[in-house]
């Protein structure tokens, strides 16, 4: 049976090891990772998948400031085991995600990916089409979703960071 349940204290080194699997080394190079770097996951919205033994999806959101859209979230990133692809595992994991995310009140939701993948939890490029990202990223593939009314029309700037730091 698979579990989906929020990230627990030391789930940081499974959820590691899982993204090392499903997305190699070049997730250190994307834009995202920039916003990532250096922070801890908004509170309350980082989520696992079980399978009953082993961890086999993950996924976080993080605090940022949308230019002069004010807070906002950035989700990523979505990995889920390859045995698992199409199971619905990520499907869950995005929905408890999402879900999350408005019940705490956030506004709205920046990620990129897969356009097609993302349509289907209502992401859409118009949302994000003012605002860019440190460093190089797929224009097309600069999704939001707004949570509570039209937060992201009409904003400008660069995803910023504002979640709170690692402690060292």
């Amino acid at each position: 049976m698979i579990v989906i349940d929020r990230e627990g204290a030391l789930s940081h080194i499974d959820r590691e090891k899982l993204l090392d699997r499903v997305m190699g080394p070049d997730r250190f190079k994307k834009s995202s990772e920039v916003i990532r770097a250096g922070r801890l996951p908004a509170d309350g919205l980082a989520f696992v998948a079980h399978d009953g033994k082993h961890m086999i999806g993950t996924v976080r959101l993080w605090n940022v400031n949308a230019g002069n859209g004010g807070s906002a979230l950035m989700l990523g990133p979505l990995a889920v085991e390859k045995v698992y692809n199409g199971s619905g595992v990520g499907a869950g994991l995005m929905y408890a995600a999402i879900n999350a995310a408005f019940d705490a009140g956030h506004r709205a939701i920046l990620l990129v990916g897969d356009p097609q993948y993302y349509a289907r939890f209502d992401f859409m490029a118009a949302p994000a089409a003012g605002l860019s990202m440190p460093g190089y990223f797929d224009r097309h593939r600069f999704l939001g979703l707004n949570l509570n009314g039209d937060v992201l029309g009409g904003t400008s700037g660069v995803l910023c960071p504002t979640g709170r730091s690692k402690a060292h």
